[in-house]
């Protein structure tokens, strides 16, 4: 009996020895790409430092309520409120990601407004008499916060690409105009 279980057990292992001599290497079977090029792609770029371009107006009426707009909704599919002149709720055939702010932020006649981020209730009042916080450093915040805040929660938007030019001046122009009690 003992001798029936060592030739059992030897014949397994020849058994075994066999399956792996003709395995097949199946790491050639399907396609391996290379991580670091993956990883590349989901990397941000590096913090950019922007200039606010002359065409913004910040004292449009039409880019501040586009910037209100983007504020307070989320996305242009569930978007609430009349659509301001000159934004759309779709990008193609995508429905537009507007900034949702108030998610992190309050402001003015904002209703569940969030605190993680500062307040940015009468922002011109209170921060843009300072010879830092003016309009050029509300843009560059929302255009990429990183430039001065390397571990911010802050979307990234303009370096994204997430937001173009023009809609990161609305934002500003909101954000800095005084706002009417309605």
């Amino acid at each position: 009996m003992h001798t029936k279980m060592k030739c059992l057990a030897l014949t397994t292992l020849l058994l075994s020895s066999a399956t792996l001599l003709n395995a097949v290497d199946l790491t050639k079977a399907y396609d391996m790409p290379e991580a670091t090029q993956l990883i590349k792609k989901d990397l941000f770029p590096k913090p950019t430092e922007y200039i606010m371009p002359k065409s913004c107006d910040l004292t449009d009426p039409k880019a501040i309520a586009r910037g209100e707009f983007m504020f307070h909704n989320l996305n242009g599919k569930k978007a609430k409120g009349k659509l301001p002149e000159g934004l759309s709720k779709s990008v193609g055939k995508k429905s537009k990601q507007y900034g949702n702010c108030i998610a992190c932020h309050d402001i003015e006649d904002s209703r569940g407004a969030g605190n993680i981020g500062p307040s940015l209730v009468n922002y011109k009042s209170i921060f843009l008499d300072t010879k830092v916080r003016n309009a050029q450093f509300v843009y560059q915040k929302i255009a990429d916060p990183r430039i001065d805040n390397a571990n911010t929660h802050m979307t990234v938007n303009l370096t994204t690409k997430l937001f173009n030019e023009q809609e990161i001046c609305d934002y500003t122009a909101y954000v800095i105009a005084v706002k009417s009690k309605k």
